[in-house]
């Protein structure tokens, strides 16, 4: 999976350290000072680019005399990816702290919309930004829409909601992910005909929903002799994934392909291995867990569409944050970008 080359809370000895100069000699480049070799100015600038430093950045924010607080709506329940995104913003509060930021976690049931759109109206007022993985539904388009108008800045993380008011979302081209895993499941399956089930946490999730759709796109396209089944809905849930997965393996003995959407990945799993089917049936899903892991090496699953939960993390606090500020987006630092995992080359 590829890494993200942006850090956080990097010193000039950092920069130093990748660019392969002393100290001595970074200091001389940020100020101009005559006495380093063109290779070595532009290697050094290079490495400041590639890496957004901007030196002396805690002290001009200590200088604004301005804390900021911001609110990350994550989905209840376990769910790995996320948990993974969390995790990753409690290793920023070094770099949050030296900034005056504040980041909290509110958690809810993302999959209805009425309660998500109750957590989000409790938030008016109370913070500068928002970012929230979200439901695409009317009402939690206007208490997104209701957040910005008071004044709060608003990024859709994961799942956006492009309808809405939203600033920015944060997180991959989901429609290209769901056509990478149609490809994947495709070219595995071979000269096979026969069915393919879709198992997702919810088709009102946007990314769920275009992930779906570019999957079908492809199958539609390349692969005909394949029969895509209804998708299931297990809300991300593992019990409920592997109820329904389980009763649909029984009643096709044909299913060749499986493209998991979202999570509940345990529950797929098991009800392949429930119906003796785990190295029968081509299983492509999504992120690299430590339970994706497993299942790669085990040849359960053969391949996961990945994203980088840490990218997203930090893309998240920094566009919040230039937001805040009325400062531009560095569109392409805060790319996310799709990688393709399989047993043969896991990070």
């Amino acid at each position: 999976m590829a890494e993200e080359t942006v850090s956080l809370a990097l010193t000039l000895k950092d920069i130093a350290r990748e660019a392969g100069v002393s100290l001595a000699t970074v200091d001389r480049v940020l100020h101009n000072r005559p006495g380093v070799r063109p290779d070595t100015v532009r290697r050094v600038q290079e490495t400041i680019a590639r890496n957004a430093f901007q030196p002396h950045v805690a002290a001009a924010e200590l200088a604004r005399g301005r804390a900021r607080r911001f609110a990350f709506v994550m989905p209840s329940g376990p769910n790995p990816f996320m948990q993974q995104i969390e995790a990753y913003l409690g290793e920023m509060s070094a770099w949050l702290a030296a900034r005056r930021l504040s980041v909290e976690m509110v958690t809810t049931d993302v999959f209805d919309p009425s309660v998500l759109a109750a957590s989000l109206e409790t938030l008016s007022g109370d913070y500068d930004g928002v970012a929230v993985v979200a439901l695409d539904h009317p009402g939690v388009r206007a208490a997104i829409n209701d957040l910005v108008e008071a004044g709060t800045k608003v990024v859709t993380l994961v799942s956006d909601v492009p309808s809405s008011r939203r600033h920015h979302y944060v997180g991959i081209d989901n429609i290209a992910a769901g056509r990478t895993a149609g490809a994947l499941v495709g070219r595995l399956i071979g000269q096979k005909s026969g069915k393919v089930a879709i198992v997702a946490g919810s088709q009102g999730l946007r990314d769920h929903a275009e992930r779906i759709f570019g999957f079908n796109q492809v199958m539609a396209s390349e692969f005909p002799d394949l029969n895509v089944l209804p998708v299931l809905e297990g809300r991300d849930e593992d019990d409920r994934s592997e109820q329904l997965l389980s009763r649909l393996l029984g009643r096709h003995a044909d299913i060749v392909g499986l493209y998991n959407v979202g999570a509940g990945t345990q529950g797929v799993a098991s009800a392949l291995s429930g119906a003796g089917r785990e190295k029968q049936v081509v299983f492509v899903g999504h992120d690299v867990t430590a339970l994706t892991r497993r299942l790669l090496l085990q040849g359960v699953m053969d391949a996961a569409i990945s994203q980088n939960p840490g990218h997203e993390a930090r893309a998240a606090v920094r566009v919040l944050l230039a937001l805040a500020r009325g400062e531009p987006i560095l569109s392409e630092q805060e790319k996310i970008r799709i990688d393709i995992v399989m047993r043969d080359n896991l990070p």
